[in-house]
């Protein structure tokens, strides 16, 4: 299966940023042990100002999150986390939501080498 990239947006609550940035120098342990058990291989985070962009690297997006629904990593992890969130982006209830992806040049690139040259 090849994984799949999602990307996301997140907006932090007001003066939040130094703390958000401290408590991602390094998740802890068993969340990420969790994120191997449910097929999430690579996450990033950007951040400008309060804004948060990630990217996900997955075998399924979807199933990941409800799989870390219930896993105790994850719950403690939110309850940490989540005072520093305020919402995602397209989400509704605060959810994740993926972005619509507009271009890849790495697709485009793989599309073009099929076809002939002008």
């Amino acid at each position: 299966m090849t994984p799949m990239r999602v990307a996301l947006h997140s907006v932090l609550r007001p003066g939040t940023e130094a703390d958000y940035d401290r408590e991602h120098e390094r998740i802890p342990a068993d969340l990420a042990a969790a994120f191997d058990r449910v097929g999430i291989h690579e996450w990033t985070i950007w951040r400008v100002g309060d804004r948060l962009f990630h990217l996900v690297e997955c075998d399924d997006f979807d199933a990941a999150l409800r799989a870390l629904a219930d896993d105790p990593a994850n719950e403690r992890w939110q309850a940490r986390i989540g005072r520093f969130v305020d919402r995602f982006v397209g989400g509704t209830g605060g959810a994740p939501a993926p972005l619509p992806e507009v271009w890849d040049l790495r697709r485009q690139r793989q599309d073009s080498s099929g076809s002939s040259s002008r």
